[in-house]
């Protein structure tokens, strides 16, 4: 018994010797480096390897040297796809065969696109031609990549209260390339907003004057500009650049200006022509041009029927034209309706009190008809 166990065991012994390693996967590796149009490596971007087989992605980020390097890849056909850092295509090759072995497909587009040119036939100067184009492109995209960068950066600062480290870095940001409308629209709102921190009141009149030029520098740009003309949300653009303009008018004494300009921005987006014309009503009312506050704040009525804060501010300006009769305050007519309108769409606003004292102040009562409790059905 004992021999013959022993001859089992043997057996089982070579039959496991014998048995092939079905765990272990029959795959290649791939590798390459990836070169821009200046012969540089590309350290920002994804080569995909995408078999044409069974549609599997291998997608296999670039080091900072620009290789990229994958095992485990299994044989068949593939379509290898360059992608840059903002995920557009840059560059694609068709039926990569990959085998056992370990493959290297270098990618290095300018020698792709002279190869290119030769196919099509192009003379030097015409593939000159189309290495400057391709040169000017890439360098755009870096252009744009680092202003993205500092106009992140300028928001950090701005939302920390630090805009002085916000107009340094958009300053920096005009320096590279001053032909960006929305770079200086940056720079005049943090200087704008920073002026108000300013106690030296010379220092603060200085900001508020870089605010308006930055902002007027925004504006001829985009309205000279073909290509901003054509973009959908130009209008929209114009009119928030106005806005802001007209605000630094504002804050600079600058009365007539500041009225000037956000007309400008209600006529170039009346979707938020009610928001411009109580920017308007509020610099008006500040100025105590009392008539002209009080057609801005009918308006922004015309314009949004439910704006309750208009209707309160109507009714202060209009206050404001009130006569005294003996020891009896008279207000024009409309002014109680006012303030009650504005009590009916905001019974409990931050001018709810205000309100019911102006009221009381002109003799008027509060009208609560239209806050009783609807009777119950029986």
């Amino acid at each position: 018994m004992k021999q013959r166990f022993a001859i089992v065991a043997l057996v089982g012994l070579v039959l496991g010797l014998c048995v092939p390693p079905v765990f272990a996967q029959a795959t290649g590796s791939v590798k390459g480096v990836v070169r821009d149009m200046a012969g540089k490596p590309i350290t920002d971007g994804t080569v995909e390897w995408m078999s044409t087989d069974t549609g599997r992605k291998y997608t296999l980020k670039l080091n900072k040297k620009g290789e990229y390097f994958s095992l485990g890849i299994a044989p068949g056909k593939y379509k290898v796809t360059l992608f840059g850092a903002d995920g557009k295509e840059l560059f694609h090759i068709n039926g990569v065969a990959v085998s056992l072995d370990e493959l290297t497909t270098d990618i290095d587009l300018q020698k792709e696109q002279q190869n290119a040119a030769a196919g099509q036939g192009l003379t030097p100067e015409q593939m000159k031609a189309q290495q400057e184009q391709q040169a000017k492109q890439a360098k755009e995209t870096n252009t744009v990549k680092t202003l993205n960068e500092k106009l992140a950066a300028s928001k950090t600062a701005s939302d920390a209260g630090d805009f002085d480290t916000a107009i340094s870095t958009l300053t920096e940001a005009t320096q590279i390339d001053a032909t960006r409308d929305l770079l200086f629209f940056k720079l005049g709102d943090a200087y704008r907003m920073s002026a108000p921190k300013q106690t030296d009141p010379a220092e603060k009149a200085k900001r508020y004057d870089a605010a308006i030029e930055n902002y007027k520098k925004a504006i001829d740009m985009r309205t000279n500009s073909e290509t901003a003309q054509k973009e959908a949300d130009n209008t929209a653009r114009m009119a928030a650049y106005y806005n802001n303009l007209a605000e630094a008018y504002a804050k600079s004494g600058k009365v007539d200006d500041a009225v000037t300009t956000y007309n400008k921005a209600a006529q170039l987006e009346p979707a938020r022509a009610a928001q411009y014309n109580f920017n308007e009503g509020a610099v008006l009312t500040n100025a105590g041009k009392v008539d002209d506050a009080i057609a801005a704040f009918d308006r922004v009525i015309a314009a949004d029927p439910t704006k309750a804060d208009a209707y309160y501010w109507k009714g202060v300006n209009m206050i404001g034209k009130a006569t005294l009769k003996g020891d009896k305050m008279v207000a024009p007519d409309g002014t109680a309706d006012a303030f009650n309108k504005y009590l009916e769409l905001a019974p409990t606003g931050p001018y709810a009190q205000p309100a019911k004292d102006m009221l009381a102040s002109i003799g008027a009562s509060v009208e609560t008809g239209f806050k009783k409790p609807k009777p119950a059905k029986k």
